[in-house]
């Protein structure tokens, strides 16, 4: 029999419901999106990653490391991919093995756009993407290449709608692979993200020139996963604050730009929404001036999200974000680096036992497609879980 939680944290073990009742979490801690990079020696899910995501089956909905929805030359190199049959079936083993422990999986289906390089293995020369022909400036990034160079100038997408096709085979393949939905990567300066900030998307057609055309792109991909779906079996994560990947706009405008989206993904049947709150880890400087626009994402936010469950993340722990659910701010919270650390936060919470924070940084990213796979279990499945005796 489980122990009652501590009073400052019970808030988190009760049940909650996503968007339009279909699905219902058994507590409130959510496992974040975070890239890993181990699909060694290629891109197909392994049972390294099978034994990561089994660790942290105790969450209340795991969602996987970032997917890319196409070959992607990223810096990622060992990112899981999810194109081929032997993707779905990787795939499918690790879904069957978390159903199995009576935990819900969504994946987080994910294009880089401008911050790929043509020269990374899996884009084998083909062009970079982006909404229009502007880089982002950041510089030593592609550490697999020559020089370690940094970001090209992309190649502005002629149409938008083969990617949003792109995204919508992504869905329909995690579907396949037996995923109880998708969270779309809106965040962190990837392709979603640039679409949606004007320092990146200056097109001047049905895909840019406005707020309301910014919105358009993220907007059709959350109906293409809907449809793909159904109701409440998808969520999406926004970094509204930018900052990092050389993302963000003036005050006014990020409030004008999320104000609208909001609303607008308010109205559809989504699973949830999670926002990204600033924080100085993500913060980047170009000119030797900070990039990011840093606001109170609650705040500004919250409001525009009534119809399904809002979660916040970044730098949240077990405590806060219980004080603020009481508060009615939130209704459930996606942790990250946390996790790593702690392959049994949950039971740990639920205890009332501390957190590690013994984070080994050099080993989050994995080693590399050349490092055999039972090595690329360190930082990985070998952080310990604490003592119950």
């Amino acid at each position: 029999m489980s122990p009652s939680p501590p009073e400052n944290v019970a808030v988190l073990f009760k049940p909650l419901t996503l968007g339009s009742g279909v699905l219902t979490l058994p507590n409130r801690i959510v496992l974040a999106a975070l890239t890993r990079n181990r699909a060694v020696p290629t891109t197909v899910p392994n049972e390294v990653m099978k034994d990561y995501y089994l660790q942290r089956a105790d969450t209340g909905l795991l969602i996987t490391e970032a997917i890319p929805t196409s070959y992607q030359g990223t810096e990622w190199a060992n990112a899981p991919c999810l194109h081929t049959e032997e993707h779905v079936a990787a795939w499918k083993t690790i879904t069957d093995a978390v159903h199995e422990k009576g935990t819900l999986i969504f994946g987080q289906l994910w294009h880089a756009g401008r911050v790929c390089h043509p020269d990374m293995p899996l884009q084998s020369g083909r062009p970079t993407l982006g909404p229009s022909a502007i880089g982002a400036r950041d510089k030593e990034k592609f550490r697999l290449l020559p020089g370690y160079p940094g970001y090209v100038t992309p190649t502005e997408i002629p149409d938008p709608q083969v990617i949003v096709d792109e995204f919508k085979q992504g869905a329909i393949n995690a579907k396949k692979a037996g995923f109880d939905g998708v969270e779309l990567h809106a965040s962190n300066g990837y392709l979603i993200n640039q679409f949606i900030d004007s320092s990146s998307n200056q097109r001047t057609d049905a895909w840019g020139g406005s707020v309301e055309k910014r919105a358009k792109f993220v907007l059709e991909l959350l109906k293409e996963c809907v449809a793909v779906f159904g109701e409440g079996r998808v969520g999406i994560k926004f970094s509204p604050c930018g900052g990092y990947n050389d993302m963000g706009m003036p005050l006014e405008e990020t409030l004008a730009q999320y104000s609208y989206i909001l609303s607008e993904a308010n109205k559809l049947p989504l699973a949830y929404i999670c926002l990204a709150r600033w924080n100085s880890m993500f913060e980047a400087h170009y000119d030797g001036k900070p990039r990011a626009t840093p606001h109170d994402v609650l705040e500004s936010y919250r409001k525009y999200v009534t119809n399904f469950p809002f979660w916040l993340n970044v730098t949240l722990l077990p405590e806060e974000s219980a004080q603020l659910i009481n508060a009615g701010k939130i209704d459930g919270v996606e942790i990250g680096i946390p996790f790593i650390v702690n392959p049994d936060l949950v039971k740990r919470v639920l205890h009332g036992k501390e957190l590690s924070v013994a984070l080994d940084v050099k080993t989050i990213y994995g080693f590399g497609p050349d490092v055999p796979l039972e090595e690329q279990r360190k930082g990985y499945t070998d952080y310990p879980t604490a003592d119950y005796s």
